[in-house]
């Protein structure tokens, strides 16, 4: 077989908030603000949501979408630098079958404004994943329910 099983990634996504790092990081480390932005919406339905979030720690997710499909989102967090930095690596599964592993880091810059987060990924998407161009399309959805949740408060 000549095709390759594998298709990698990198990108990354800048978003301005007008909020301090301290804020911005608060809406990830906190189970409630986290599930609301991250795992809460209209398309899914939410089977179970769990965040300990400590270098170490662990954050599960597993939704059931309206076409019934189940997906789920296993996350180990490698390196917290509390309103600066969160590295993370997790896999992504459809059903039973693994679609991509990632690495992930968040940092959070203060500016005059507030904070810019820069957000960055390298993936591994596996046959039949949902590749680099819907997952980079699903941080930005995630990241624009982020400035939602930083509104709320």
């Amino acid at each position: 077989m000549s095709e390759r099983s594998v298709t990698h990634s990198t990108f990354a996504i800048e978003r301005k908030y007008p909020a301090a790092p301290e804020r911005v990081f608060a809406a990830f480390s906190d189970p409630a603000k986290k599930r609301r932005w991250f795992a809460e919406g209209d398309e899914f339905e939410i089977e179970h949501y769990a965040l300990d979030f400590q270098v170490g720690g662990r954050e599960e997710a597993r939704f059931r979408g309206k076409n019934g499909l189940t997906f789920s989102n296993h996350t180990v967090f490698q390196d917290i630098l509390p309103s600066r930095h969160i590295v993370f690596a997790y896999t992504m599964s459809m059903g039973d079958k693994r679609i991509s592993a990632s690495q992930a880091t968040v940092e959070f810059l203060g500016t005059d404004q507030g904070t810019l987060l820069v957000f960055t990924e390298q993936a591994a998407f596996f046959e039949g994943a949902d590749g680099p161009k819907m997952r980079q399309d699903g941080w930005t959805l995630l990241l624009e329910a982020l400035g939602k949740e930083l509104s709320r408060t």
